[in-house]
Protein backbone atom coordinates (compact mmCIF):
# COMPACT_ATOMS: atom_id res chain seq x y z
CA UNK A 1 0.00 0.00 0.00
CA UNK A 2 1.72 3.65 -1.03
CA UNK A 3 0.91 6.13 1.53
CA UNK A 4 -0.90 8.44 -0.64
CA UNK A 5 -3.76 6.17 -1.08
CA UNK A 6 -4.33 6.49 2.73
CA UNK A 7 -7.16 8.91 4.16
CA UNK A 8 -5.05 11.61 5.71
CA UNK A 9 -1.95 11.56 2.89
CA UNK A 10 -2.94 15.01 1.88
CA UNK A 11 -2.17 16.28 5.35
CA UNK A 12 1.24 17.43 7.02
CA UNK A 13 0.77 17.06 10.83
CA UNK A 14 4.16 18.83 13.13
CA UNK A 15 4.72 16.49 16.16
CA UNK A 16 6.12 18.16 19.16
CA UNK A 17 5.03 15.54 21.47
CA UNK A 18 7.69 13.63 23.63
CA UNK A 19 6.63 10.47 25.30
CA UNK A 20 3.47 11.74 26.57
CA UNK A 21 2.02 12.53 22.62
CA UNK A 22 3.95 10.14 20.46
CA UNK A 23 1.17 7.72 19.99
CA UNK A 24 -1.24 10.64 18.33
CA UNK A 25 0.83 11.32 15.69
CA UNK A 26 1.58 7.81 15.42
CA UNK A 27 -2.20 6.68 14.61
CA UNK A 28 -2.03 9.96 12.23
CA UNK A 29 0.98 8.54 10.55
CA UNK A 30 -0.66 4.93 9.95
CA UNK A 31 -3.79 6.77 8.25
CA UNK A 32 -1.29 8.34 5.55
CA UNK A 33 -0.39 11.51 7.20
CA UNK A 34 2.75 13.11 6.69
CA UNK A 35 3.89 13.35 10.36
CA UNK A 36 7.12 15.15 10.91
CA UNK A 37 8.21 14.95 14.27
CA UNK A 38 10.48 17.98 15.03
CA UNK A 39 12.85 17.36 18.06
CA UNK A 40 15.53 19.53 20.04
CA UNK A 41 19.05 19.06 18.84
CA UNK A 42 19.88 15.99 19.78
CA UNK A 43 16.82 14.16 20.12
CA UNK A 44 13.72 13.55 22.11
CA UNK A 45 13.48 12.72 25.58
CA UNK A 46 11.58 9.90 24.30
CA UNK A 47 14.25 8.35 23.36
CA UNK A 48 15.83 7.79 26.25
CA UNK A 49 13.01 5.23 27.50
CA UNK A 50 13.65 1.63 27.64
CA UNK A 51 13.68 -1.36 26.96
CA UNK A 52 16.28 -0.96 24.35
CA UNK A 53 17.17 -3.44 21.71
CA UNK A 54 19.50 -5.80 22.61
CA UNK A 55 19.84 -4.13 26.07
CA UNK A 56 21.98 -1.50 24.62
CA UNK A 57 21.19 1.60 25.88
CA UNK A 58 21.25 4.30 23.26
CA UNK A 59 18.90 7.11 22.04
CA UNK A 60 18.73 5.38 18.73
CA UNK A 61 17.80 1.93 20.11
CA UNK A 62 14.90 2.80 22.23
CA UNK A 63 12.19 -0.16 22.18
CA UNK A 64 9.68 2.88 23.17
CA UNK A 65 10.75 4.88 20.75
CA UNK A 66 10.50 2.58 17.78
CA UNK A 67 6.80 1.11 18.71
CA UNK A 68 5.18 5.17 18.61
CA UNK A 69 6.66 6.60 16.69
CA UNK A 70 6.55 4.50 12.99
CA UNK A 71 5.71 6.14 9.62
CA UNK A 72 7.09 9.95 10.84
CA UNK A 73 10.06 11.24 9.65
CA UNK A 74 12.41 13.50 11.82
CA UNK A 75 13.88 17.23 12.09
CA UNK A 76 15.67 18.74 14.79
CA UNK A 77 14.91 22.89 15.58
CA UNK A 78 15.39 24.35 19.27
CA UNK A 79 12.14 26.11 19.27
CA UNK A 80 13.57 28.60 21.92
CA UNK A 81 15.96 30.09 19.11
CA UNK A 82 15.00 33.04 17.19
CA UNK A 83 15.74 30.98 13.52
CA UNK A 84 14.00 28.38 15.28
CA UNK A 85 10.84 29.46 15.96
CA UNK A 86 10.76 31.53 12.52
CA UNK A 87 11.45 28.21 10.99
CA UNK A 88 8.91 26.91 12.79
CA UNK A 89 6.64 29.37 11.72
CA UNK A 90 6.82 29.08 8.49
CA UNK A 91 6.37 24.93 8.75
CA UNK A 92 3.13 26.36 10.55
CA UNK A 93 1.78 28.38 7.35
CA UNK A 94 1.83 24.92 5.46
CA UNK A 95 0.90 22.49 8.02
CA UNK A 96 -2.84 21.07 8.94
CA UNK A 97 -2.50 20.07 12.14
CA UNK A 98 0.53 20.27 15.58
CA UNK A 99 0.16 18.15 18.15
CA UNK A 100 2.32 18.83 21.37
CA UNK A 101 2.74 17.68 24.94
CA UNK A 102 4.88 20.38 26.73
CA UNK A 103 3.55 21.52 30.25
CA UNK A 104 0.56 24.38 30.05
CA UNK A 105 1.77 27.95 28.95
CA UNK A 106 5.37 26.60 27.94
CA UNK A 107 4.66 27.39 24.09
CA UNK A 108 3.08 31.10 25.26
CA UNK A 109 6.44 31.62 27.16
CA UNK A 110 8.43 31.55 23.99
CA UNK A 111 5.38 33.05 21.49
CA UNK A 112 4.17 30.18 19.86
CA UNK A 113 1.07 29.42 21.17
CA UNK A 114 -2.19 28.54 19.62
CA UNK A 115 -3.34 31.81 19.30
CA UNK A 116 -0.02 33.12 17.60
CA UNK A 117 -0.26 30.50 15.46
CA UNK A 118 -3.64 30.55 13.93
CA UNK A 119 -2.65 34.45 13.27
CA UNK A 120 -0.03 32.28 10.44
CA UNK A 121 -2.64 29.87 9.70
CA UNK A 122 -6.08 30.44 10.32
CA UNK A 123 -7.09 26.28 9.77
CA UNK A 124 -4.43 25.10 11.96
CA UNK A 125 -6.07 22.55 14.50
CA UNK A 126 -3.27 22.29 17.21
CA UNK A 127 -4.11 19.43 20.35
CA UNK A 128 -2.30 20.04 23.55
CA UNK A 129 -1.90 16.61 25.56
CA UNK A 130 -0.85 17.93 29.16
CA UNK A 131 -1.28 16.11 32.55
CA UNK A 132 -4.16 18.50 33.76
CA UNK A 133 -5.46 20.29 30.73
CA UNK A 134 -5.14 23.84 29.86
CA UNK A 135 -7.23 25.01 32.55
CA UNK A 136 -8.20 24.70 36.44
CA UNK A 137 -5.99 24.74 39.53
CA UNK A 138 -3.60 21.92 38.50
CA UNK A 139 -2.94 23.23 35.11
CA UNK A 140 0.84 23.93 36.07
CA UNK A 141 1.66 20.50 37.81
CA UNK A 142 3.34 18.30 36.20
CA UNK A 143 2.87 14.38 36.45
CA UNK A 144 3.97 11.19 35.34
CA UNK A 145 1.82 7.85 34.66
CA UNK A 146 1.52 6.77 38.12
CA UNK A 147 0.68 9.91 39.40
CA UNK A 148 -2.39 10.18 37.09
CA UNK A 149 -3.17 6.16 37.60
CA UNK A 150 -3.37 6.86 41.31
CA UNK A 151 -5.23 10.06 41.01
CA UNK A 152 -7.57 8.79 38.10
CA UNK A 153 -8.68 6.29 40.36
CA UNK A 154 -7.50 3.10 38.41
CA UNK A 155 -4.79 1.75 41.15
CA UNK A 156 -7.17 2.00 43.98
CA UNK A 157 -9.29 -1.13 42.48
CA UNK A 158 -6.14 -2.79 41.20
CA UNK A 159 -4.25 -5.17 43.71
CA UNK A 160 -5.30 -7.47 46.55
CA UNK A 161 -7.54 -5.34 49.78
CA UNK A 162 -5.02 -6.32 52.54
CA UNK A 163 -1.58 -5.02 50.16
CA UNK A 164 -0.68 -2.06 48.53
CA UNK A 165 -2.44 -1.05 45.47
CA UNK A 166 -0.58 -2.35 42.23
CA UNK A 167 -0.68 -0.65 38.66
CA UNK A 168 0.08 -1.90 35.05
CA UNK A 169 3.99 -1.35 34.20
CA UNK A 170 3.15 -0.47 30.78
CA UNK A 171 1.96 3.59 30.79
CA UNK A 172 -1.79 4.09 30.36
CA UNK A 173 -2.20 7.89 31.14
CA UNK A 174 -0.92 9.38 28.14
CA UNK A 175 -0.90 6.15 25.61
CA UNK A 176 -4.85 6.76 26.64
CA UNK A 177 -4.60 10.75 26.28
CA UNK A 178 -3.15 10.62 22.25
CA UNK A 179 -5.74 8.15 21.38
CA UNK A 180 -8.21 11.07 22.08
CA UNK A 181 -5.82 13.76 20.87
CA UNK A 182 -6.45 11.68 17.69
CA UNK A 183 -9.46 10.84 17.80
CA UNK A 184 -10.55 14.78 18.79
CA UNK A 185 -8.42 15.59 15.93
CA UNK A 186 -10.15 13.80 12.94
CA UNK A 187 -13.73 15.43 14.72
CA UNK A 188 -11.81 19.15 14.50
CA UNK A 189 -10.79 18.00 10.89
CA UNK A 190 -14.79 17.73 9.74
CA UNK A 191 -15.69 20.94 11.66
CA UNK A 192 -12.59 22.39 9.48
CA UNK A 193 -14.22 20.99 6.35
CA UNK A 194 -17.32 22.35 7.29
CA UNK A 195 -16.55 26.26 8.13
CA UNK A 196 -12.94 26.25 7.12
CA UNK A 197 -12.12 26.78 11.04
CA UNK A 198 -9.29 25.18 13.08
CA UNK A 199 -9.21 25.08 16.60
CA UNK A 200 -7.49 23.71 19.72
CA UNK A 201 -8.04 20.35 21.03
CA UNK A 202 -7.34 20.45 24.92
CA UNK A 203 -6.63 17.16 26.16
CA UNK A 204 -6.21 16.26 29.59
CA UNK A 205 -4.52 13.32 30.72
CA UNK A 206 -6.70 12.89 34.56
CA UNK A 207 -9.87 13.10 32.58
CA UNK A 208 -9.04 10.47 30.52
CA UNK A 209 -7.56 8.16 33.43
CA UNK A 210 -10.48 8.77 35.19
CA UNK A 211 -12.98 7.18 32.95
CA UNK A 212 -11.08 4.07 33.51
CA UNK A 213 -12.31 3.31 36.11
CA UNK A 214 -15.53 1.87 34.53
CA UNK A 215 -18.08 1.00 36.87
CA UNK A 216 -16.68 2.24 39.72
CA UNK A 217 -17.79 5.89 40.05
CA UNK A 218 -21.68 4.93 39.31
CA UNK A 219 -21.26 2.15 42.07
CA UNK A 220 -20.33 4.94 44.40
CA UNK A 221 -23.17 7.10 43.34
CA UNK A 222 -25.94 4.24 43.76
CA UNK A 223 -24.94 2.31 46.73
CA UNK A 224 -22.21 4.10 48.37
CA UNK A 225 -19.81 1.31 48.15
CA UNK A 226 -16.09 1.55 47.06
CA UNK A 227 -15.24 -1.13 44.70
CA UNK A 228 -12.26 -2.62 46.22
CA UNK A 229 -8.66 -4.39 45.89
CA UNK A 230 -9.80 -8.20 45.08
CA UNK A 231 -6.69 -9.28 42.99
CA UNK A 232 -7.63 -11.71 40.88
CA UNK A 233 -11.82 -11.74 41.37
CA UNK A 234 -13.58 -8.98 40.41
CA UNK A 235 -15.81 -7.32 42.99
CA UNK A 236 -19.22 -5.07 42.15
CA UNK A 237 -21.28 -8.54 40.66
CA UNK A 238 -22.44 -9.30 44.02
CA UNK A 239 -23.81 -7.81 47.01
CA UNK A 240 -22.05 -10.51 48.92
CA UNK A 241 -19.25 -12.56 47.17
CA UNK A 242 -16.87 -11.57 44.53
CA UNK A 243 -16.06 -13.56 41.98
CA UNK A 244 -12.75 -15.17 40.14
CA UNK A 245 -12.31 -14.08 36.92
CA UNK A 246 -8.36 -15.58 36.47
CA UNK A 247 -7.44 -19.04 36.78
CA UNK A 248 -4.22 -20.97 37.00
CA UNK A 249 -3.58 -23.45 34.64
CA UNK A 250 -0.86 -26.50 34.18
CA UNK A 251 1.53 -23.75 31.75
CA UNK A 252 -0.27 -20.31 32.92
CA UNK A 253 -3.14 -18.74 33.35
CA UNK A 254 -6.66 -18.87 31.76
CA UNK A 255 -9.64 -16.17 32.11
CA UNK A 256 -13.02 -17.66 33.30
CA UNK A 257 -16.23 -16.76 35.82
CA UNK A 258 -18.97 -17.95 36.81
CA UNK A 259 -21.34 -15.67 35.64
CA UNK A 260 -25.51 -15.20 36.23
CA UNK A 261 -28.62 -14.80 33.38
CA UNK A 262 -29.46 -16.83 30.55
CA UNK A 263 -25.38 -16.80 29.68
CA UNK A 264 -24.64 -18.40 33.01
CA UNK A 265 -26.96 -20.82 32.23
CA UNK A 266 -25.58 -22.43 29.81
CA UNK A 267 -21.68 -21.46 30.51
CA UNK A 268 -21.83 -22.57 33.80
CA UNK A 269 -23.92 -25.66 33.08
CA UNK A 270 -21.47 -26.88 30.62
CA UNK A 271 -18.11 -26.39 32.54
CA UNK A 272 -20.00 -28.88 35.41
CA UNK A 273 -20.53 -31.41 32.48
CA UNK A 274 -17.34 -31.25 31.36
CA UNK A 275 -15.71 -31.38 34.83
CA UNK A 276 -18.05 -33.85 35.65
CA UNK A 277 -17.17 -36.26 32.62
CA UNK A 278 -14.03 -36.28 33.88
CA UNK A 279 -15.14 -37.32 37.47
CA UNK A 280 -14.64 -33.87 38.82
CA UNK A 281 -17.73 -32.55 39.98
CA UNK A 282 -19.25 -33.21 43.26
CA UNK A 283 -22.86 -33.91 44.23
CA UNK A 284 -22.71 -30.04 45.57
CA UNK A 285 -21.58 -28.74 42.05
CA UNK A 286 -23.81 -31.08 39.54
CA UNK A 287 -27.13 -30.67 42.02
CA UNK A 288 -27.16 -26.47 41.70
CA UNK A 289 -29.75 -25.71 39.35
CA UNK A 290 -28.12 -22.59 37.45
CA UNK A 291 -31.73 -21.45 35.99
CA UNK A 292 -32.42 -19.97 39.61
CA UNK A 293 -28.97 -19.55 40.50
CA UNK A 294 -28.83 -15.60 41.18
CA UNK A 295 -25.19 -14.13 41.09
CA UNK A 296 -26.38 -10.91 42.59
CA UNK A 297 -27.36 -12.39 45.98
CA UNK A 298 -24.97 -15.62 46.62
CA UNK A 299 -23.07 -15.68 49.02
CA UNK A 300 -19.75 -16.34 49.16
CA UNK A 301 -19.23 -19.44 50.82
CA UNK A 302 -21.43 -21.10 48.10
CA UNK A 303 -18.95 -19.07 45.24
CA UNK A 304 -15.99 -20.49 46.81
CA UNK A 305 -16.83 -23.68 46.67
CA UNK A 306 -17.83 -23.90 43.52
CA UNK A 307 -14.56 -22.30 42.83
CA UNK A 308 -12.29 -24.84 44.30
CA UNK A 309 -13.59 -27.02 42.18
CA UNK A 310 -13.05 -25.40 38.95
CA UNK A 311 -9.50 -24.38 39.76
CA UNK A 312 -8.48 -27.95 40.78
CA UNK A 313 -10.40 -29.11 37.46
CA UNK A 314 -8.43 -26.08 35.48
CA UNK A 315 -4.90 -27.05 37.02
CA UNK A 316 -5.06 -30.98 35.09
CA UNK A 317 -4.83 -28.68 31.27
CA UNK A 318 -2.92 -26.30 29.11
CA UNK A 319 -4.48 -22.92 28.76
CA UNK A 320 -4.48 -23.92 24.57
CA UNK A 321 -6.22 -27.61 25.57
CA UNK A 322 -8.76 -25.64 27.79
CA UNK A 323 -9.57 -22.87 24.96
CA UNK A 324 -9.93 -25.01 22.15
CA UNK A 325 -12.09 -28.09 23.82
CA UNK A 326 -14.11 -24.75 25.84
CA UNK A 327 -15.01 -23.67 22.52
CA UNK A 328 -16.21 -26.58 21.38
CA UNK A 329 -18.41 -26.77 24.71
CA UNK A 330 -19.46 -23.21 24.19
CA UNK A 331 -17.45 -22.13 27.33
CA UNK A 332 -16.18 -19.17 27.86
CA UNK A 333 -12.68 -19.51 29.19
CA UNK A 334 -9.70 -17.93 27.14
CA UNK A 335 -6.13 -17.92 27.56
CA UNK A 336 -4.06 -14.87 29.10
CA UNK A 337 -1.41 -14.93 26.23
CA UNK A 338 2.43 -14.19 26.74
CA UNK A 339 3.82 -11.55 23.63
CA UNK A 340 5.24 -14.80 22.67
CA UNK A 341 2.11 -16.43 21.84
CA UNK A 342 0.52 -13.57 20.54
CA UNK A 343 3.33 -13.46 17.92
CA UNK A 344 1.98 -17.07 17.52
CA UNK A 345 -1.64 -16.36 17.35
CA UNK A 346 -3.32 -17.88 14.41
CA UNK A 347 -5.99 -15.44 14.48
CA UNK A 348 -3.61 -12.70 14.42
CA UNK A 349 -1.58 -14.25 11.71
CA UNK A 350 -4.64 -15.09 9.60
CA UNK A 351 -5.60 -11.20 8.97
CA UNK A 352 -2.22 -10.43 8.75
CA UNK A 353 -1.33 -8.43 11.86
CA UNK A 354 2.43 -8.75 12.22
CA UNK A 355 4.84 -7.13 10.21
CA UNK A 356 8.11 -6.92 9.55
CA UNK A 357 9.82 -3.93 9.05
CA UNK A 358 13.46 -3.37 8.10
CA UNK A 359 15.99 -1.71 10.20
CA UNK A 360 18.97 -0.89 8.03
CA UNK A 361 21.06 0.96 10.75
CA UNK A 362 20.40 -1.94 13.26
CA UNK A 363 20.89 -4.63 10.08
CA UNK A 364 18.01 -6.00 11.29
CA UNK A 365 14.31 -6.66 10.63
CA UNK A 366 11.48 -6.09 13.41
CA UNK A 367 7.86 -7.43 13.71
CA UNK A 368 5.69 -4.85 14.89
CA UNK A 369 1.69 -4.61 15.17
CA UNK A 370 -0.01 -3.59 12.02
CA UNK A 371 -2.84 -1.75 11.13
CA UNK A 372 -5.13 -0.75 14.30
CA UNK A 373 -8.02 -1.00 11.68
CA UNK A 374 -8.50 -2.82 8.46
CA UNK A 375 -11.13 -1.34 5.73
CA UNK A 376 -12.71 -2.01 2.89
CA UNK A 377 -10.72 0.54 1.09
CA UNK A 378 -6.81 1.35 1.77
CA UNK A 379 -7.11 2.85 5.37
CA UNK A 380 -4.03 1.83 7.71
CA UNK A 381 -0.78 0.79 7.68
CA UNK A 382 2.27 0.51 9.20
CA UNK A 383 5.10 0.79 6.59
CA UNK A 384 8.21 2.12 8.22
CA UNK A 385 10.30 2.29 11.02
CA UNK A 386 10.48 5.26 13.40
CA UNK A 387 13.21 8.03 12.46
CA UNK A 388 16.27 8.58 13.20
CA UNK A 389 17.50 12.15 15.10
CA UNK A 390 17.34 14.38 12.43
CA UNK A 391 17.40 11.89 9.59
CA UNK A 392 15.22 14.34 7.27
CA UNK A 393 16.89 17.48 8.15
CA UNK A 394 18.28 17.96 4.81
CA UNK A 395 15.19 16.64 2.77
CA UNK A 396 12.89 18.89 4.31
CA UNK A 397 15.15 21.84 5.36
CA UNK A 398 17.03 22.05 1.99
CA UNK A 399 14.33 20.35 -0.52
CA UNK A 400 11.42 22.20 0.84
CA UNK A 401 12.32 24.51 2.95
CA UNK A 402 14.91 26.05 0.19
CA UNK A 403 17.80 25.95 2.96
CA UNK A 404 21.50 26.10 1.41
CA UNK A 405 24.43 23.85 2.41
CA UNK A 406 25.96 27.45 4.14
CA UNK A 407 22.58 28.05 6.00
CA UNK A 408 22.53 24.59 7.45
CA UNK A 409 25.87 24.88 8.72
CA UNK A 410 25.73 27.92 10.54
CA UNK A 411 22.17 26.78 11.84
CA UNK A 412 23.98 23.90 13.07
CA UNK A 413 26.85 25.40 14.97
CA UNK A 414 24.46 27.92 16.69
CA UNK A 415 22.55 25.31 18.28
CA UNK A 416 19.44 25.39 15.93
CA UNK A 417 19.28 22.37 14.20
Amino acid sequence: MKPNDRPLSVYRVLDLTDEKGCLAGKILADLGADVVKIEPPGGDKARRTGPFYKNQPDPEKSLFWFAYNTGKRSITMNLESVDGKALFLRMVQGADFVIESFQSGYLGSIGLDYETLKQTNPRLIMASITPWGQTGPYRDYEASDLVLCAMGGQINCMGYADQHPIRISIPQAYVNASAHAATGMMIANYYRKRTGKGQQIDVAAFNIMVQTSGSAIPYWQTVQRNLYRAGERRTGMSAFADMRQFYRCRDGFVMFSIVGGNGGIRNNQAMVDWMDSRGMADDFLKAINWKTFDKTTVDQETVDRIEDQVGKFLMQHDKEELYEEGGKRHIMLYPVHTPGEMLENKQLAARNYWVKIEHDELEDTLIYPGAFAIGSENLCAVTKRAPLIGEHNEEIYKKELGLNPEDMIRLTERGVL
